[in-house]
């Protein structure tokens, strides 16, 4: 373990936080050495604090079983003996922002699964294939803070993965309009079957506050640093409906989509086929080799079969064809505990410690 950076859990006895514990197993550059949750699971081993709602196939790592866990409140307790911290908890936005806060002001950088801070104008929300550039806002944002080194960066929303980065391999096509419908798993509401026994044989056509998500998000990913702050992007004009299935994990999109210089479709594919970013450049532990995987059969992605592509951390596209309203029409899907929270978030640590932001304390 010599030479690891020390990770911290906060919020890390409900489903994120597991998938963070998961994750974070046998981890080539981090190890946990903190887990942090609310005050009645404090003081309890993790084993004990997570006993019955353990909500993941796998088994709870061994490393961990016997580490106590800690008050969250309690921020300089538990970021004395971290580099770092991952955050997800499940609390009011402005106690989630005030937390997060707290966290980065004790020098202590802070990769939150959280909304609370996506529209904090000097915090970058990072796809790392996408804009890792954004992190150059930090700077600003640890000004702001009174810190050298403490900050926080943030994941987006969970579905918008599922179709985002199939668009921004599109880019220089300039797409203009973008109608997207996503059919959610219940694990994006935090629970599996057990505990929702109601969306069996169900779906619920809303899902609070994720329409807006989905169509402001991706133009934040796609904005600008401009004077310490992220400018979001002018477009493109995009419109969804997000649905709730009966599946356990995976998003799945339906997109259609205008240009306002059409490609051709073997343009799109190559484009999808030849994709790279810097996760892929630095060789990350967690990058997909391959992020956007297309399937030429028509029935493909399929969400059981292909959410855990490239160890749940790749996308994939199918059914790309013209349309009659629009330009082209395709699908698209992504894992959204992984790619789309734990997986993300743990990424974006990934980058910013090879970048030089997080660093042993």
């Amino acid at each position: 373990m010599t030479g690891k950076l020390k990770a911290g859990i906060v919020g890390g006895t409900g489903m994120v936080g597991q998938r963070f514990v998961e994750l974070l197993n046998g981890h080539p550059w981090f190890e946990v050495t903190a887990i942090a949750a609310s005050a009645s699971s404090a003081g309890k081993t993790y084993e004990a604090a997570v006993q019955g709602r353990w909500k993941l196939s796998t088994p709870i790592p061994e490393a961990v079983k016997g580490i106590m866990v800690q008050d969250a409140s309690k921020v300089e307790e538990v970021a004395s003996g971290v580099d770092f911290v991952f955050c997800a908890v499940d609390m009011k936005k402005d106690e989630i922002k005030a937390l997060e806060e707290a966290y980065a002001k004790t020098g202590t950088p802070v990769i939150s699964n959280n909304s609370a801070h996506r529209w904090t104008p000097d915090v970058p929300m990072v796809v790392p294939e996408i804009n890792p550039g954004h992190i150059e806002v930090i700077e600003a944002q640890r000004k702001r803070l009174g810190t050298s080194t403490g900050f926080i960066a943030v994941k987006p929303n969970c579905s918008i993965q599922s179709y985002v980065p199939a668009l921004n391999a599109l880019r220089e096509f300039n797409p203009k309009v973008v109608v997207a419908s996503t059919y959610q798993a219940i694990s994006g509401a935090g629970k599996n079957f057990t505990d929702w026994p109601e969306m069996l044989d169900n779906v619920i056509p809303y899902i609070g506050g994720e329409e807006e998500k989905s169509e402001q998000e991706p133009l934040r990913i796609w904005g600008s640093v401009e004077n310490g702050e992220i400018v979001k992007a002018e477009g493109p004009l995009i419109t969804t409906q997000c649905i709730r299935v009966p599946v356990t994990d995976g998003h799945l999109a339906t997109v259609f989509v205008s240009f306002e210089n059409k490609p051709s479709k073997e343009e799109i594919l190559q484009r999808w086929q030849e994709y790279k970013g810097r996760p892929q450049e630095l060789e990350l532990p967690s990058a997909p080799k391959q992020f956007i995987t297309y399937f030429e059969e028509e029935n493909r992605p399929q969400t059981k079969l292909d959410r855990d592509i490239e160890h749940g951390m790749g996308v994939s596209a199918g059914r790309l064809r013209e349309d009659s309203v629009y330009d082209y029409k395709f699908v698209g899907l992504s894992h959204n505990t992984l790619r789309g929270a734990a997986g993300g978030a743990v990424l974006i640590a990934e980058l910013l410690k090879a970048e030089g932001y997080i660093v042993a304390k």
